[in-house]
């Protein structure tokens, strides 16, 4: 006997989704155990709503935003609310010539889970998951401007975290008169 058509639907979009939303789940949340949960929270609701799917070929951005209301649901629930001001952050100048060195998951893990998750959940969405701009500005109910400036403050602040200092001048500060 076969599964019931919205049984068999859901398990498409698991077997297609299931290892992208975890990843997704555990960039968030930074735990194993909650990406699980959060991913199975996931399909679950989808089950339940998917009739309120109106373009299939939408289907990874609406799994994404379900997720992601989850994990922001749970973090509500818990109080759990770490900010890390990127205020501070300054401006940091052009990608050095030299390719940048590898940084180790766990490092990168524990620097995204400290920004606030206005700021890694388009880092996520965008360098990890391959989101547009404009998919984040959605599912954020967003302008594409302030994704793109959260990128930036985002990636100011994980340069700053995870990449060594620049080496200081031998010579000391430069003054006006140094020719520059």
């Amino acid at each position: 006997m076969g599964l019931p058509g919205s049984q068999w639907r859901i398990q498409e979009l698991v077997e297609e989704h299931y290892p992208n939303l975890y990843r997704y789940a555990y960039r968030l949340t930074g735990s194993a155990a909650d990406a699980e949960d959060l991913t199975q929270d996931t399909f679950c609701k989808a089950q339940s709503q998917l009739g309120q799917l109106r373009q299939a070929e939408r289907v990874k951005p609406w799994l994404y935003s379900i997720l992601r209301n989850a994990y922001l649901h749970r973090v509500r629930s818990r109080q759990q609310q770490r900010c890390v001001s990127l205020d501070q952050v300054g401006d940091l100048p052009e990608a050095p010539a030299d390719p940048l060195p590898e940084v180790e998951p766990e490092r990168l893990q524990q620097a995204l889970a400290e920004l606030d998750e206005v700021f890694r959940t388009p880092v996520i969405l965008y360098y990890f998951e391959d989101f547009s701009y404009r998919d984040i500005a959605e599912q954020m109910d967003l302008p594409i401007g302030t994704v793109m400036s959260r990128l930036a403050r985002a990636k100011a602040y994980l340069r700053s975290r995870l990449l060594p200092a620049a080496p200081a001048l031998a010579d000391g500060p430069r003054r006006a008169t140094d020719g520059l």
